[in-house]
Parts: C-alpha cells; sequence; structure tokens
C-alpha cells in the first residue's frame, strides 16, 4: 500500500507542489509515495500545473489506516479526515506547530523559511539528488506563491537562492514565470461566494477558540468589496457550521503588497488589539499585510492570548 503525501485541506500551491514533489523524492529513494490532495485546486495551481504538463494529484477523503506523510500543515483542523486513525510517518512544514499530537516518533523537518518546497530542496540535495525540470518547476511555483514573488517578508534568501536554482532547473524566468502565474491566481470572476471564502482557508485553534482565516490575492479589491454583503451571509454559515468565535476574510492586492480584511462575528476587539485598527462596517484596513503566517496569525494569536 502506498505511503500518502498530502498537504492541507483548502489547497495553496505549495501544499499541491511540495506533496509532489517531496513524493518525487521518496520515489528517487526507493519508497512507495503517492501525492494526494484534500481538496479542489485553486486557479494558480491549475496554471502552474498546465504549464509544467503535471496531472493533478487524486482527491482523498479520509486517510484512516493509511501510512501518511503531512507536508505544508500539521495543525489537525487543516488536516485530512481519519488523521487519528493512521500512522504519521514524518512532517515537512514551515508553519507553527499547534495541536499536532501521534502516538510514535516520526521525522520531522521543521523550518522558519518562506515555503516547504525551500526545506524538499535542501532534502533532495542532502540525498545527492535533484527534483526534474517538472517538479523544479512546480517546487519554484511553490515559492513563488508563498513568497509573492521574493517580496512577502516570509520570504528568507534561502528561499530566494533556491526559487533562483529551481527556475534554472525548470528552464523559465522567475520574474516572468512569476508574475504570469500569480496574475492567473487573481482570476476570480467566476467563483461563488462559498468558493472565494474556502478556496484558501484555514482554521486556528487558539487558546480554545476556533477562529477562521481566508485569503485570496487580486489586483483590485474594490471588485470583491462590492459583493460584501453576500460574502458576510456565507462567512456566518461557515462560522455556525465551523463553531467558530470569528472569521477573517484577508483580500490582498499583489501589486500594492497592502490588504483588506472582511470580518464577521465576535472578534472586534481582538480583531483592533492585534493591529492597531478600527473594524469599520465589517471591515478592517491592513496596509503592508500580505503573509497570514507572519503577519496575521501571530498578531491573533498574541492579541487572544494576553
Amino acid at each position: 500500500m502506498s505511503i500518502l503525501v498530502f498537504g492541507h485541506k483548502n489547497p495553496d500551491t505549495d501544499t499541491i507542489c511540495s506533496a509532489l514533489a517531496y513524493a518525487e523524492l521518496k520515489n528517487k529513494l526507493g519508497k512507495d509515495v503517492k501525492p494526494v490532495r484534500l481538496g479542489e485546486l485553486n486557479e494558480e495551481t491549475k496554471f502552474a500545473l498546465d504549464y509544467f504538463k503535471v496531472e493533478k494529484p487524486e482527491l482523498v477523503t479520509n486517510v484512516a489506516g493509511k501510512e501518511i506523510i503531512l507536508v505544508d500543515h500539521n495543525e489537525r483542523t487543516q488536516t485530512a479526515d481519519g488523521f487519528e486513525e493512521a500512522r504519521v510517518l514524518e512532517l515537512i512544514d514551515h508553519h507553527r506547530i499547534s495541536n499536532f499530537n501521534v502516538d510514535e516518533p516520526l521525522y520531522a523537518r521543521v523550518e522558519p523559511v518562506g515555503c516547504t518546497a525551500t526545506i524538499i530542496l535542501k532534502l533532495f540535495k542532502e540525498n545527492n539528488l535533484m527534483p526534474s525540470k517538472e517538479v523544479a518547476g512546480l517546487m519554484l511555483s511553490a515559492i513563488i506563491s508563498d513568497t509573492l514573488l521574493f517580496k512577502s517578508p516570509t520570504c528568507t534568501p534561502q528561499d530566494t537562492n533556491a526559487g533562483l536554482a529551481l527556475a534554472k532547473i525548470a528552464g523559465v524566468n522567475p520574474n516572468e514565470y512569476g508574475l504570469e502565474m500569480l496574475k492567473a491566481g487573481t482570476a476570480l470572476g467566476d467563483k461563488t461566494e462559498a468558493e472565494l471564502l474556502t478556496m484558501d482557508m484555514k482554521i486556528f485553534e487558539i487558546d480554545g477558540q476556533k477562529i477562521g482565516v481566508a485569503q485570496v490575492n487580486t489586483v483590485n479589491e474594490e471588485e470583491l468589496l462590492e459583493n460584501k454583503k453576500a460574502l458576510l451571509d456565507e462567512i456566518n454559515n461557515i462560522i455556525s457550521k465551523e463553531n467558530l468565535k470569528f472569521f477573517m476574510f484577508v483580500i490582498t492586492n499583489i501589486l500594492s503588497n497592502d490588504s483588506v480584511a472582511i470580518v464577521e462575528g465576535n472578534g472586534d476587539a481582538v480583531i483592533e488589539k492585534a493591529f492597531g485598527q478600527k473594524v469599520e462596517d465589517n471591515e478592517v484596513v491592513l496596509k503592508g499585510v500580505v503573509s497570514r503566517k507572519k503577519q496575521i496569525v501571530p498578531p491573533l494569536t498574541k492579541a487572544i492570548q494576553d
């Protein structure tokens, strides 16, 4: 039975591409590892897979009874159904560790870099191997996505160096390809409110309180804000379904590197404390904020815990 490798629910480009990349590495090392996904692909990830002519991983809904490897996540609220009945062999991640408990020892590689694919490239090199041209392109795509083309505050010199090295293997200009890919990810016009809110939604548990933070990239946030009432209605459905204290829908402009968030639930005081900005008419302006991992979740965590 193949070992399954996957990233978080509501997969983004790093989740999908890192699963594919790590599966290639493990298979080169003689293991039987299969990349899978826990949800539907976003437009950015579809663009990357189409560009490098790689098939999307198979969808799985439950991993009970399987041997599994986690990439790009570790929190229980973000992983597969059946997790407690699976055997976790490895964890490769670049996020905080939270709500993660396993019964047996495992191999864990967690580093404070901008992208999981950066860590996976290190693992290729440590094993005297290199990714194929196609997988190198996908790993580059993951780094570009997570670092907003090396401009996010999460980006480290390791991510930049990895991206440039992978671009050479893939045979692409990282800036030209990266801008094309990021723009593809902003094609949101045909998405329903539910799709917009769940395409990159993560649920975090902080001091026993569950909160939801979804994020999309755009070049025109006003188009999304025009549908705020419908978005708020759907956000309330998610809050009720997931039993959340509050929910933030972060709309990030990839040209200005600023964000605005639509917020709902019982979280205005926490949000205002975290960001030093007033919540007005279910909106909060987040100047210079682009990273959920580094600029949104940490101040929210601190505000909740204080």
